[in-house]
């Protein structure tokens, strides 16, 4: 199990040069305390205060056609694409030795578009002609197992993952997978706009089999038959918020036991013919999805399963097809069902491809020019400091007795910190890449990961692999290896930056590293122990009382609306809404607890405790399309991750003055942590 989770941390000096390098430019003098171009005066803080410190930002930074959002994030990871497309386009890395070369030879073929338009679709030919030469289900689990082994995820997803039970070892793992839509409610929902999704799905997948060559009357068949395929998978599946609890997918069992309640599927020839090594054991996340899944391959007649493979082959690899492909692709996924207008350019899709193929190898070069030691010291200094207020609010939960307390503090003080990037980095040269296959080198590298993934059942948990790669603007919390890791990519303004006003950083880059270790008990979080494990460590009375509070926080979420007409999903999000609101309250004490009781002048008109609540907004400004937040109702949207939190602390209520019947003063307010 691994879990990902947004998050945000500070910038060197160095990588202030190589951004402005990059950019071709001297960087601006950076504001020494809060940004006063971002606020909206005209707007009274205790009524809106998203609004109120995002409102200039908002007004200064309209929505670019090819994005769906763009926000502060969007903003830091463009600034780090920029440098690695420098990094990938200086002469002389070309074709040179080591990873470094390796990736920008990834990136060349992947901007070779002439290249990609002459090849068509041969890239393809030989597996579309092993699909349709698949005449009995028998022959499913190898074509299958072949598919997966480049990325293409169909029927379900098969890799390796911690063991629950015991967080050392890794086991083998099978799940619920193969939708084309990005959400299963899309193919269940009966609204009017969920229908008329399906419909223009239909018609895009009609589209790409009548460009694979595939006759009218049978493209429109096939399109119609996979969504009726993929209706019946979504109907198996187990729901997002259901999924939350790390108990409903843990259902360890033999090989023998699996392939006892799916008799028709072939698990030892599919195994086989994945590369897997032996063995004894295999988390089966959803029993009843595979139960499902099994029905379905004797039911559904062989051609409509070879439509369905046909279908996920070309919407795996659509982007690295000629123009019309990626076009029609863009068209259905990013424009119909997200609202952007227009395709990101070229250079960005690629250097984005490269990273998320070769992202160690990239990332090495990230860290060597744009990440100091000084950097990495002080952000784990901040850690700790952070850390300390998290044990003393533990020690200070009335709702807590001291035996819970006791198991708490000694996850916390187990969790491990990791920052900028890993100790020892991925080793490619095993991987083959030329500068005139763009196809082919994404499938290799898939298939590169595949093998290194499956190589994991039966082994040791290696505790120093990480989940991001070091360019990535974000973080994350690990429950099965109970760390927090903050890539080199994120660790810059508006979130952190060197010598910059303590009350900020502390609302940006403090904040978030609250918010990571809020996650360690957060609704799905406290489930594990210090070590990784799924094990109930509360009394039955503080997991009730834990209960009751986190309620609280899914009632309120649940009453926001985003696009004006969508409800946001308060059980979906509960883990973030939590972390959100404790990791902001973590950092106010931390702040208050070091540089904020030294410091008590205003700065910029603000006090400390203020702009430690600007500092948090300001890191959340964002525009985004109302299509793109619908799609993405699963999460909070950056409104309430501001709003949210601040309506519930009185520390907001004192520092700005709010009456107790304003807007940003809930009645009820909600408290975990």
């Amino acid at each position: 199990m691994r879990r990902q989770i947004f998050a945000l941390a500070f910038v060197s000096l160095p990588l202030a040069a190589a951004i402005a390098a990059a950019q071709g430019g001297k960087p601006a003098p950076p504001p020494a305390s809060i940004e006063i171009d971002a606020l909206d005066r005209a707007v009274d803080p205790c009524v809106d205060f998203y609004q109120f410190a995002c409102g200039g930002w908002i007004k200064k930074n309209p929505l670019p056609a090819d994005r769906r959002s763009w926000g502060r994030f969007q903003e830091v990871q463009d600034r780090n694409f920029t440098i690695l497309r420098r990094i990938l386009e200086t002469p002389g890395t070309e074709s040179s030795e080591g990873d470094r070369g390796k990736a920008a030879d990834y990136y060349a073929a992947c901007m070779d578009e002439s290249g990609i338009e002459a090849t068509g679709l041969a890239p393809l030919g030989p597996d579309l002609a092993t699909i349709a030469a698949l005449t009995n289900p028998d022959d499913l689990p190898v074509l299958v197992a072949h598919l997966h082994s480049f990325g293409v995820q169909a029927l379900f997803r098969f890799g390796a993952q911690t063991d629950l039970r015991d967080a050392t070892q890794q086991i083998a793992d099978v799940d619920q997978s193969g939708l084309g839509l990005p959400d299963r409610e899309t193919y269940l929902k009966t609204d009017a706009r969920s229908a008329d999704q399906r419909d223009k799905y239909v018609a895009h997948m009609e589209k790409m089999f009548a460009m694979a060559n595939v006759e009218a009357d049978r493209a429109t068949a096939e399109a119609k038959a996979v969504l009726a395929f993929e209706t019946a998978l979504a109907n198996a599946m187990l729901d997002r918020v259901t999924r939350r609890d790390p108990a409903a997918t843990h259902h360890p069992m033999t090989p023998a036991d699996l392939q006892a309640f799916t008799p028709n599927f072939d698990w030892k020839k599919y195994a086989a013919a994945a590369g897997a090594p032996a063995f004894h054991a295999i988390n089966v996340s959803v029993p009843e999805y595979m139960k499902a899944l099994d029905g379905l391959i004797t039911s559904t007649p062989v051609g409509d399963l070879k439509a369905y493979l046909r279908w996920h082959l070309l919407h795996a690899s659509a982007d690295l097809l000629p123009k019309r492909f990626a076009d029609a692709e863009f068209d259905f996924f990013s424009r119909t069902l997200a609202g952007q207008q227009a395709e990101l350019p070229r250079w960005r899709r690629c250097v984005a491809e490269s990273d998320a193929r070769l992202g160690e190898a990239l990332g090495k070069a990230f860290v060597e020019e744009a990440f100091s030691p000084q950097a990495k010291a002080d952000m784990l200094k901040m850690v700790r400091g952070i850390k300390d207020a998290m044990r003393q609010d533990i020690d200070a939960a009335t709702w807590m007795s001291g035996e819970t307390k006791k198991a708490a503090t000694a996850k916390l003080d187990a969790v491990v910190d990791r920052i900028g990037y890993p100790d020892t980095w991925r080793d490619y040269s095993a991987l083959r890449v030329t500068r005139d296959d763009a196809l082919g080198n994404r499938q290799r590298a898939l298939a590169f990961n595949r093998e290194r993934t499956l190589k994991k059942i039966g082994r040791p948990v290696d505790r120093g692999e990480w989940s991001m790669t070091p360019p990535t603007a974000d973080a994350y919390y690990s429950p099965d290896r109970n760390n927090i890791n903050f890539p080199a990519g994120i660790l810059q303004p508006p979130f952190y930056r060197a010598g910059r006003d303590a009350a900020v950083n502390y609302g940006g880059v403090g904040a978030v590293i609250g918010h990571e270790l809020t996650h360690c008990f957060d609704d799905q979080g406290r489930h594990f122990d210090g070590q990784g494990n799924l094990r109930d460590w509360w009394t039955a009375a503080d997991g009730k009382a834990f209960e009751e509070r986190a309620r609280c926080v899914a009632d309120q979420y649940s009453s926001y609306t985003v696009a004006g007409d969508t409800r946001i999903n308060g059980r979906l999000t509960l883990g973030e809404n939590i972390a959100d609101n404790g990791g902001l309250r973590l950092a106010l004490m931390a702040y208050l607890a070091g540089p904020g009781a030294r410091a008590s002048s205003k700065v910029d008109g603000f006090t400390g405790d203020q702009r430690v609540f600007l500092g948090w907004a300001h890191v959340w400004c964002e525009n985004t399309r109302p299509e793109a937040e619908r799609l993405n109702a699963f999460r909070t949207s950056n409104k309430y991750r501001v709003n949210g939190p601040l309506s519930n602390m009185p520390e907001f209520r004192k520092a700005f003055s709010c009456k107790p019947n304003a807007p940003m003063v809930r009645q009820n307010a909600c408290r975990v942590w």
